[in-house]
């Protein structure tokens, strides 16, 4: 094991000169994977050193994430006191379904989440867990509005359609998990967005009573915190009247940006969060930790318990309920998510967070600042966001995006919002400073002069 470990921090030790010496690999086409890469599983094993030469040449070809051209996601960069908490996490190896096989991980988990809960302006009623994904977050909030709705719905299932809201700019996940639960895709309806992609409430209440109308049962509303692609907060304040009205719950879906909670100077743009009834966030985001980390909350324990508990006398043969986390998990078997937040959290402090939160937004001013000074671009996102989104010279987003990927200079992905399409780049990514923006800036430019404005010969 030890001789593995030293590889390990060999291997490491490649991974980094690879994402300063080429910061974005050679695109290889997917009918050229097999080709280039050994991938095969075989009868025989091989030696170490054979088995080094292809880790090796994976690390070459591997999507370099935490490197300064990779603006793709909404994730990036690599924060050392995170990653120490994930590898350790790894190296523990321990389940997080009761206190008697996690023992101190879980009063840590519980840390995070009370400490989440009291950020978001819950009380001491409240309650979460780590699941796989911001989509299964949204996953256990539905569930729990569902059966808040209707209690006998978990032994007898629905008998009656209830319906679902959700911005038109909202993530795809939301559908999806109507599916999921058996409410169905169709009973999902679409608020519109404003402009600048914020849901539009007077549409939301409009759909409310046309449901009522109808004899059907409206249940619950999922409003965002930064939207997957301007970055857009909806006006939870305004929403949350709303849904106290017609006595519906209300997720808010902060996966993206819900980071905000930790800033004094962006809070507000989730102002009203208290009067929720469930929150999600996605520290390997904003927060910056490793893939993946991401936290539910709620001011609802008891319904928190209520959905996901299930006796097992083979597993919680120990301790209480509050200790025993798999009784408020969906998951059984589930990694250790919680620590790699905790020793970030532990390291930098709680104002630490809050300067990683601004950082984005100080980056994303900046870039915002560029396009808008120079005359061949077009700014298409809004101030209060850290997705920028911008075109270039009336150049196609999708081929310009394309290009750069397939040549190795950029990682950046394209969105669009009212049939107009653009470049996303998004400033996650708090290992970076203003150097690498006006580098950003520099590269696409270079790509397009040489690549893309060639005018023929002759």
């Amino acid at each position: 094991m030890q001789t593995d470990i030293v590889l390990f921090s060999e291997l490491c030790d490649e991974l980094f000169k690879a994402e300063i010496n080429q910061p974005v690999v050679d695109h290889i086409p997917t009918s050229k994977l097999y080709e280039q890469l050994d991938l095969s599983l075989n009868e025989n094993g091989l030696l170490d050193n054979e088995l080094v030469n292809i880790l090796k040449d994976i690390i070459a070809k591997t999507p370099k994430t935490a490197s300064k051209r990779f603006f793709n996601q909404l994730f990036g960069g690599r924060i050392g006191k995170a990653t120490l908490g994930d590898l350790l996490s790894v190296m523990f190896n321990n389940s997080m379904y009761t206190y008697k096989v996690a023992g101190p991980q879980v009063g840590i988990e519980k840390q995070v989440l009370r400490n989440i809960s009291k950020l978001a302006g819950y009380d001491e009623n409240a309650n979460g867990t780590f699941a796989p994904g911001g989509s299964m977050s949204n996953l256990m909030a539905l569930v729990m509005a569902r059966d808040a709705k209707n209690e006998y719905i978990r032994s007898k299932g629905i008998s009656r359609k209830m319906t679902l809201y959700t911005s038109e700019e909202s993530h795809y996940s939301i559908a999806k998990n109507a599916a999921l639960t058996g409410i169905g895709r169709d009973q999902v309806k679409l608020v519109k967005a404003n402009e600048k992609g914020e849901m539009l409430v007077s549409h939301l209440i409009e759909l409310i009573e046309v449901d009522i109308n109808n004899g059907d049962v409206p249940f619950f509303v999922n409003a965002t915190a930064g939207t997957t692609v301007l970055g857009a907060f909806d006006n939870i304040e305004e929403i949350s009247a709303v849904c106290q009205s017609y006595n519906l719950w209300l997720h808010v879906d902060g996966a993206y940006c819900g980071g905000v909670i930790f800033s004094k100077k962006y809070k507000h743009l989730v102002d009203g969060l208290e009067k929720s009834d469930s929150f999600s966030v996605n520290a390997h985001k904003m927060l910056g930790t490793p893939l993946s980390c991401s936290i539910i909350v709620t001011k609802h324990k008891g319904q928190l318990y209520e959905s996901f508990s299930n006796d097992a006398e083979y597993l919680y043969q120990t301790d209480g309920d509050d200790f025993n986390l798999g009784k408020t998990s969906l998951q059984c078997g589930r990694r250790n998510d919680a620590l790699k937040i905790w020793t970030l959290w532990k390291s930098v402090g709680t104002s630490g967070l809050e300067k990683i939160v601004d950082k984005q937004f100080e980056l994303a001013a900046y870039s915002r600042s560029y396009i808008i000074n120079h005359k061949d671009y077009k700014l298409h996102s809004f101030e209060d966001s850290i997705s920028v989104c911008f075109s270039y010279k009336d150049i196609s987003a999708k081929d310009l995006c394309t290009s750069l990927y397939e040549k190795a200079d950029l990682m950046v992905g394209f969105g669009k919002h009212n049939e107009t399409e653009f470049v996303r780049m998004v400033t996650i990514n708090t290992c970076l400073d203003k150097t690498d923006i006006d580098d950003f800036f520099i590269v696409l430019e270079a790509h397009v002069a040489e690549n893309m404005l060639k005018k023929p010969v002759g």
